[in-house]
């Protein structure tokens, strides 16, 4: 078992560093990682472990959210977390929610939707009705309390699966996971004016006692999805709503009956409320005519065809603009990590726009990025634009002469 779970940190060690070996901590820990992954190991099995502080810093985009970014260190412990647990839980979720799942994503949430609506509708021949509903400050309301329970209890009941790492181990790496308060000791990158704008309810330093989950962890995701389990069970089951769809707390519900959508709005703000700590969002609900349209997940449904929301192409316009007003500063120096993040993001919504129709709006933002930043990468096919890294030190100054 001592084995299995050195292995299990050299596996958890490189999903971690797949989309993060760039980063300064990430970089750090590279630099000796077998002997860093060694003396984690140690630290495990002698219960020595313990959390280093995050990295607390605001995101803009798509929307402006709070992260706490974990050490690379306990990044590594979440992903053994994660490989561990998440194949048995993955036996109790409902086949329709689409964050933090292997080939669940939001394209399938998309179409999934879009589906649900020709099925209720026959084909858009019968009236019915989409209601959409988004629990307010999800992420800071969680009860750890709770979410210890439910997660202890399934993994009890599948006490005979986990045979690759110590079971007490594991219950203390979540424990201490769940519980940790990432507020504490933590590193704010940034000014105090980034966190004007925010709400409250969206910020962990004014979270309830023993409550919320830092927004950047891969087990926040899982565990946020484990919380809601049960509702999701609720919803299916006891309401009967068999066209049901969730990401993360943004979920929606599609009948034939408008006057049932109006009802259960109370069960399911009851439920949430008594069972779980959360409410409703009084702003975001949303219930209409399926031919009125429905916005989900940066696509806007309407019959017969999909759309990219506005505020997708408006936030990728954004993206290439504020990288070209860097590349055309005179003597700017352009480091590795914000070319591989650029690259990486950009490539994120090309991939995303490629599932709909348009290959002219794909064009038209390639060719928006500024011609100089190609010293950087270039684009490997025209068809599908994708951008890839060019080999070489990126850490040199932009000028005419550099040009490829």
């Amino acid at each position: 078992m001592v084995n299995f779970l050195l292995e299990d940190l050299f596996q958890a060690y490189f999903d971690t560093r797949k989309n993060k070996r760039n980063t300064i901590n990430a970089l750090k820990f590279e630099s000796n990682f077998e002997s860093n992954l060694i003396k984690l190991y140690e630290d495990l099995i002698n219960r020595r472990y313990k959390i280093n502080p995050s990295i607390c810093f605001i995101n803009e985009h798509p929307v402006k959210r709070e992260i706490f970014a974990a050490d690379f260190r306990d990044r590594v412990v979440h992903h053994l977390i994660y490989n561990h647990i998440s194949p048995i839980f993955e036996k109790y979720f409902i086949y329709d929610f689409y964050s933090c799942r292997k080939e669940k994503g939001t394209l399938l949430g998309i179409k999934r939707l879009d589906h649900f609506i020709r099925s209720c509708s026959e084909n858009y021949k019968e009236d019915c009705y989409v209601l959409k509903l988004d629990i307010s400050g999800y992420f800071m309301n969680i009860d750890k309390n709770i979410l210890w329970e439910k997660v202890s209890r399934v993994l009890v009941q599948n006490k005979n699966q986990i045979n690759k790492i110590d079971f007490d181990l594991l219950l203390d790496l979540i424990s201490k996971t769940i519980f940790n308060n990432p507020v504490k000791d933590c590193k704010v990158k940034g000014k105090r004016k980034d966190w004007v704008g925010l709400p409250k309810n969206k910020s962990l330093f004014f979270a309830k006692n023993n409550c919320g989950l830092p927004i950047g962890n891969l087990t926040s995701q899982l565990f946020s999805n484990i919380y809601l389990n049960d509702f999701d069970c609720f919803v299916k089951h006891q309401l009967s709503c068999k066209y049901y769809g969730r990401y993360v707390d943004d979920f929606f519900i599609i009948s034939r009956d408008k006057v049932f959508l109006k009802k259960i709005i109370k069960k399911i703000s009851q439920y949430l409320s008594e069972k779980l700590g959360l409410a409703i969002h009084p702003n975001k609900i949303y219930s209409q005519h399926y031919s009125k349209g429905v916005d989900f997940l940066g696509s806007y449904l309407k019959p017969y065809r999909i759309y990219v929301k506005n505020k997708t192409k408006k936030n990728f316009n954004q993206l290439i603009a504020n990288w070209n007003e860097k590349a055309l500063e005179k003597d700017f120096i352009f480091s590795k990590e914000e070319v591989f993040n650029f690259i990486f993001k950009v490539n994120s919504y090309l991939g995303l726009l490629g599932h709909f129709k348009t290959s002219k709006l794909r064009e038209k933002m390639v060719n928006k990025i500024e011609i100089k930043s190609y010293n950087y990468f270039y684009l490997e096919s025209f068809s599908n634009k994708c951008l890839k890294p060019r080999q070489g030190n990126f850490n040199y100054q932009l000028s005419m002469t550099n040009l490829q």
